[in-house]
């Protein structure tokens, strides 16, 4: 397990998929605010919350607990809840490229 959020690599998971920042944070229903506390490994992150960084950039949830610092396990998949969070990391960019 990773000691510390591992910021670049989380960063790089995100422009590979042409994301950013505020659509994982919606995502996981976290406030662009929460989020850059994650970033900065000063808030830990919920179960629910691996499993939204792990669909949203395509890799296990594993994976995002260990390069998040946490040792998090995944949740069940509770297909529902992954369909409001897609739809609201859409949302997200939508506003984003809006402008607004």
């Amino acid at each position: 397990m990773a000691l510390f959020f591992d910021a670049p690599w989380f960063d790089e998971k995100l422009e590979e998929r042409g994301l950013s920042r505020a659509v994982i944070a919606a995502a996981a229903g976290l406030s662009e605010a929460d989020l850059a506390l994650v970033f900065k490994d000063q808030r830990e992150v919920s179960a629910g919350q691996v499993a939204a960084f792990a669909e949203l950039l395509g890799v296990s949830a594993a994976e995002v607990a260990d390069r998040a610092g946490v040792s998090t396990p995944a949740p069940k998949a509770d297909p529902i809840a992954a369909l409001e969070r897609r739809v609201a990391a859409l949302e997200a960019e939508i506003a984003r490229l809006r402008g607004g």
